[in-house]
């Protein structure tokens, strides 16, 4: 088994001393609720003050077991020493200088470094934003610019960001879309991950309501996220491809949340061996902070100075960050991802078994789901919802997606005994439950 040398000054496995919420978590949140806005979602109480590794801490002295990592972003662990460092050292010398218009070498040297690992056949051409939904607004503009077409094809279910042109693409849930319309014309849904949903594409839009020569790009999740962690049939990705060539459509993959090493592989879709036109990615990539990218072949992403660009995309901090998260993951963090997710999906195949009210497990990596089901079989999103703040009251901090879904999306640095504690704590809820 794989070790991962971080210094942990948090206990190993939860430690809870206060009721929840503790004292000063039940204040912050009340100040909370006076001045942010409401649509911010939270699951439970939880006001954190400091993480290391896969632990975090609260305001009261509540130690969690976080197997969320900030919705799939803290990759190397909360404040791995080697990331903070880079940040430290990069803060110190320049904070900012703004991409667009001047030159700075961690940018540069983060570029080449996604560039060579890019799943294309000769490196990439990379456009740095500040987040997911950034890179996969550039995308729909980078399609249509190179195409000169203006339809895209997504898929239900789809969680691309909430900005006007992803959000038009996003297919999640309604309250993503309620009341923002009208919203991206020329946007086409389809059911996501199976042969049949292509098989519509082609038999039934394609020749009556679709021209496949007027669509610029099919965007796809490698592993659909926020639908419910949903792995697509054998065949599904490489059937995708060869559709996208027929017709010379993009094929735009978001890795948003399963790129940057969270299957196994520094990107999902190279499980199957496919080719994507475009990437876009983000949350993992700087391992905490602010940036996203869109990975392009180069004879793509041939827009002239000045069609698209950005602030603070590329800050040189987070590009420090990013540049030492790609070492870690290289270094044994991917690995440990591909050994942990086998060890997490045995412990949750071994809880189906024994509790009816939970699926089989699924996915790659440490992107793993298992759906929360009532006594006929069918998904209970109330029953998944009281897991969830279960968990939180004994230290373990999960997420839900889907239609009834709970993620498991944990730093990849978690080890054998910290997923052995995932499993008892929720093997307890499961049984509380039952009785």
């Amino acid at each position: 088994m794989l070790s991962i040398p971080i210094d942990i000054g948090l206990p190993r496995s939860p430690h809870i001393v206060t009721s929840l919420p503790g004292p000063r978590a039940k204040a912050i949140v009340e100040r909370d609720r006076a001045v942010t806005s409401p649509s911010y979602t939270r699951d439970y109480p939880l006001v954190v003050a400091r993480g290391e590794g896969c632990m975090v801490e609260d305001v009261d002295g509540n130690v969690f077991l976080d197997m969320t990592a900030g919705i799939a972003v803290t990759a190397t662990g909360h404040a791995h020493p080697e990331v903070v460092q880079a940040i430290q050292e990069q803060a110190a010398m320049l904070l900012h200088m703004s991409g667009t218009d001047f030159y700075y070498e961690p940018m540069v040297e983060l570029a080449e470094k996604l560039a060579i690992r890019a799943p294309f056949p000769n490196g990439a051409r990379v456009f740095f934003s500040n987040s997911g939904t950034e890179s996969n607004e550039g995308a729909i503009k980078l399609a249509r610019y190179y195409t000169g077409r203006s339809l895209i094809v997504a898929f239900l279910g789809a969680f691309h960001g909430r900005t006007y042109g992803a959000m038009s693409l996003t297919a999640s849930k309604t309250v993503q879309r309620a009341n923002f319309g009208p919203l991206l014309p020329g946007v086409t849904h389809i059911p996501y991950g199976t042969h049949a949903s292509l098989d519509y594409l082609e038999k039934q839009l394609f020749p009556t309501m679709l021209p496949p020569k007027e669509v610029a790009a099919i965007v796809v999740e490698a592993i659909q996220g926020e639908g419910g962690y949903i792995v697509p049939e054998d065949g599904f990705l490489q059937r995708l491809r060869e559709i996208c060539d027929r017709f010379g459509i993009l094929m735009i993959v978001d890795e948003v949340q399963s790129g940057m090493g969270r299957t196994g592989r520094l990107f999902a879709i190279e499980h199957w061996g496919v080719m994507p036109d475009i990437i876009t990615t983000a949350k993992g990539i700087a391992s905490g902070l602010p940036l996203g990218a869109i990975l392009a072949r180069p004879e793509i992403m041939t827009w002239q100075p000045g069609s698209h660009a950005t602030t603070f995309g590329g800050n040189p901090v987070a590009c420090a960050a990013a540049i030492a998260t790609l070492k870690l993951l290289e270094s044994g963090l991917m690995a440990n991802a591909t050994q942990m997710g086998e060890l997490l999906q045995a412990g949750l195949h071994r809880l189906s078994q024994q509790f009816p009210q939970i699926s089989p497990p699924r996915g790659k990596g440490l992107m793993v789901a298992v759906d929360l089901l009532d006594s006929e079989g069918k998904f209970d999103s109330m029953l998944r919802n009281r897991i969830l703040q279960e968990a939180f009251l004994r230290g373990l901090l999960l997420l839900g997606c889907g239609k009834a879904a709970i993620r498991f999306c944990p730093p990849l640095v978690i080890d054998s005994d910290q997923i052995q504690t995932a499993l008892q704590i929720l093997f307890e809820v499961l049984a509380e439950i039952q009785c």
